[in-house]
């Protein structure tokens, strides 16, 4: 009895800290637990392999109507994972995929990682500068590339280490027949496929994606050990540098992170009926690390089918392709949910099976949020995290009803606490930095110790820049953001990049970049310059940004001014630009 007592008094003590330390955990939804088990996965390598086997049969991806089953996904990433060793690149060798959503893509990312190297995302509409910088940082020394974006490759493919180029098609893993079709339009009728010519000096090789899995089904794939603390993914973000900087992920960061995500989405999940696969849609891109974890990674575990949507911005393309579907997933950023709701033939679609409409990236408008549930009865639960977070911190309960604003409660295993310039902890209620504490915080960044170092604190925690307040039940609201970071679209736009390119232009003086509201993408880029060429146009230097930057980067507005802001020190001072 005396025993069952102090163990009584243990469990109430241990609750009572869990209560102050953690107010969060009184108010999870029934059955999430407060913790998960990092280690259920030696690897991702493991989790996707363990996919394989106990989904063999089930449909792993679709796209433009074709599909692809978890065995057919295995058997294809064993045969490009076999062809990548067969090039005599070591363990941890980086391996660039640069690719909208097709499926050679979730193709690449299992092989890669099964042959003991690393995936490097990237945006396959960077411009030149922007893909050689990030090809030549991490170190890249292979790169899988849909051929439509293989003239801006060759532009610097030279001055980078890529030795060994994979060339994909539209078409390919289409069948011939289709793959034919689709190929022709793409190259010859829709002309999507701009004129290229890789150079093929230094021992450079050009291999067809489906010739390397052909070669690859010839050879074996080599078993690597893979560990928790290999690195898995060089995720690309910004920096206060204004230079794009690699977000180290271990295999067991982002293990980890996709455990958390199945503990929280799963009571929701198991409330549709039994016996049936469950859709998951991935319009949101795959080198984004929101749906490279929230839809591929999870989408694999849970055995769900993976709805890839190439072109998203096709709105009609898109309605199309849902409505051949009973989605129940529906991951996406403020500006998706926003056009399809306000879409006719999106309002005459079937949602009934649809449970989980999850919002990240970018803010979620309440506007927004409440057209969305009067279309589709399921609403939209914001959550929060980074690339650098693998990349979920936190999610909002599935059972709320209406839009509150929140970014939700930090998942299982994680800790956040909110910090003042000092760096001590608030008192609930009072606004500061939210600092991050998990086993989905990155390494660090890559190569970059200085850069790892400003952000990760003494303790453990990551400072992410934004600014944000908690309730006593553990809830979190962002207030602001200590960064001067712009967010379009849920993309992450630095002002330091922008400034630092568009000073280089002859016919300015100087130039700064802040964000401003908008309409459709949540904020824009807008770029204040002082001319040192009074003929330097608006349209010079939109010309200079289309050259120069990805679309999501480039200014929607510029205004010439006489003299910008600025401190006692010199500092141009963009607050007073922001009003």
């Amino acid at each position: 009895m005396a025993r069952e007592h102090a163990e009584l008094a243990k469990n109430a003590e241990e609750h009572l800290t869990q209560s102050v330390d953690r107010p969060w955990l009184s108010s999870y939804p029934p059955g999430v637990p407060a913790e998960i088990d990092p280690g259920a996965y030696r690897s991702l390598t493991h989790l996707l392999e363990d996919a394989f086997r106990n989904h063999a049969r089930s449909c792993a991806a679709v796209c433009m109507d074709s599909e692809l089953s978890f065995a057919q996904l295995d058997e294809l990433s064993s045969a490009l994972g076999a062809w990548l060793q067969s090039r005599q690149l070591a363990k941890g060798a980086r391996v660039a995929l640069m690719m909208p959503n097709v499926l050679q893509y979730p193709v690449a990312i299992a092989a890669v990682l099964r042959a003991g190297y690393v995936v490097v995302n990237v945006n396959p509409l960077y411009t030149p500068r922007e893909l050689e910088h990030q090809l030549k940082d991490s170190g890249a020394e292979a790169i899988v590339i849909l051929e439509n974006f293989a003239s801006t490759l060759a532009e610097v493919l030279h001055r980078t280490p890529v030795r060994h180029i994979v060339l994909a098609s539209m078409g390919d893993l289409l069948g011939f027949w289709k793959g034919q079709l689709v190929n022709l339009a793409v190259r010859h009728v829709r002309k999507l496929v701009p004129e290229f010519s890789l150079p093929l000096d230094g021992g450079r090789t050009v291999t067809r994606f489906n010739m390397a899995i052909a070669e690859g089904t010839r050879l074996s794939l080599r078993r690597v050990d893979v560990s928790p603390d290999d690195i898995a993914f060089l995720q690309y973000t910004g920096g206060t540098t204004g230079v794009s900087k690699g977000a180290t992920l271990l295999h067991r960061n982002v293990v980890a992170n996709v455990l958390q995500s199945v503990a929280w989405f799963r009571p929701k999940l198991d409330t549709l009926p039994a016996g049936r696969q469950l859709t998951v849609v991935c319009a949101l891109p795959l080198y984004h690390i929101f749906a490279l974890t929230a839809c591929f990674m999870l989408g694999a575990q849970l055995g769900m089918r993976l709805l890839l949507i190439p072109n998203p911005r096709d709105i009609p393309g898109l309605v199309k392709t849902l409505s051949a579907h009973k989605v129940n997933m529906f991951p996406a950023v403020n500006t998706l949910f926003n056009a399809l709701a306000n879409d006719p033939e999106f309002t005459r679609l079937d949602f009934s099976e649809l449970v989980i409409s999850n919002g990240g990236g970018m803010a979620v408008q309440r506007a927004t949020a409440e057209k969305w549930l009067a279309v589709t009865g399921c609403p939209v639960v914001e959550g929060y995290g980074l690339s650098e977070t693998s990349p979920v911190v936190t999610v909002n309960r599935f059972d709320l009803e209406s839009f509150t604003g929140s970014i939700g409660l930090p998942v299982p295993s994680t800790r956040v606490v909110i910090r003042d310039d000092d760096g001590r902890d608030v008192d609930i209620g009072v606004p500061g930095e939210i600092c991050i504490q998990g086993p989905q915080v990155m390494s660090g960044y890559w190569n970059r110790p200085d850069e790892t170092a400003k952000v990760m604190t003494d303790d453990g925690f990551f400072r992410s820049g934004d600014v944000g307040v908690m309730d006593a039940a553990g809830y979190i609201r962002i207030v602001d953001r200590k960064k001067d970071m712009i967010l379009v679209s849920g993309f992450n736009v630095y002002p330091n990049e922008i400034e630092q390119v568009v000073s280089l232009l002859p016919g300015v003086l100087e130039c700064a970049a802040v964000g401003v509201p908008d309409d459709r993408s949540g904020e824009a880029v807008k770029l204040y310059v002082v001319r040192r060429d009074p003929s330097l146009s608006e349209s010079d230097l939109m010309d200079y940004c289309k050259e120069n930057f990805t679309a999501y980067k480039r200014p929607r507005h510029i205004e010439f001014r006489d003299e910008l802001p600025k401190s006692n020190v010199g500092k141009i001072l963009r607050r007073e630009l922001r009003g």
